[in-house]
């Protein structure tokens, strides 16, 4: 989903607080360095032992440290521009009565595009249907690559996401293992430690 440009809520700043915002700043450039940029999320004791101190609300605390949790959703996303071709794949991974597929790869001149498919047979009763069929996705390419989802959607025996890749792949994709796991929340929270792997050969 394309990010909306950010608007400033009010004109009016205290200035006085400059200082005091820059430091904020800097703690949490040196907390995202100590944590290798894997804090986690602190004890809600702690937390409720924090807004006592410091006279915060406990939600406000919670609310900051669940934005903390993980920065990469505010990375600056790559929108894909100046399409190029089709890169055909057509693998497919039965798992688990499941069909995960790959069909092609869109490539443009700043990204990738990879269109990730899930097929089942429907239960009778839709609510029994696997949990993961409609849960939360992420790709690996290894650290050379940055992967967005970016959607999904579907229906009763079928979903399917995007993912936006950048910088974008070679043209000669033979070789590459697209790695696709399995979380239980956004943003690579909880993951269930499933995952389907589809290798371009």
């Amino acid at each position: 989903m394309k990010r909306m440009p950010f608007e400033r809520p009010t004109e009016h700043y205290d200035e006085r607080l400059i200082p005091i915002d820059e430091q904020i700043c800097s703690l949490l450039k040196q907390r995202k360095d100590i944590s290798n940029n894997n804090p986690g999320f602190p004890p809600l004791e702690d937390i409720s032992k924090w807004a006592e101190k410091f006279d915060l609300y406990e939600d406000l605390l919670r609310s900051i440290f669940g934005v903390l949790e993980n920065d990469d959703h505010f990375r600056p996303q790559v929108e894909p521009t100046d399409f190029k071709k089709y890169l055909p794949v057509s693998k497919s991974v039965e798992k688990e009565q499941c069909l995960y597929s790959v069909t092609f790869i869109r490539q443009y001149a700043n990204a990738s595009v990879i269109n990730f498919n899930i097929d089942w047979e429907p239960e009778e009763e839709p609510s029994r249907d696997r949990f993961h069929r409609h849960s939360f996705w992420e790709l690996s390419l290894g650290e050379e690559y940055d992967c967005r989802i970016t959607g999904g959607g579907g229906n009763n025996g079928h979903m399917n996401y995007n993912f936006i890749v950048s910088p974008p792949l070679p043209d000669e994709i033979s070789g590459l293992d697209l790695v696709f796991r399995e979380n239980q929340t956004p943003f690579k929270g909880k993951p269930t430690g499933f995952e389907v792997v589809i290798h371009i050969e």
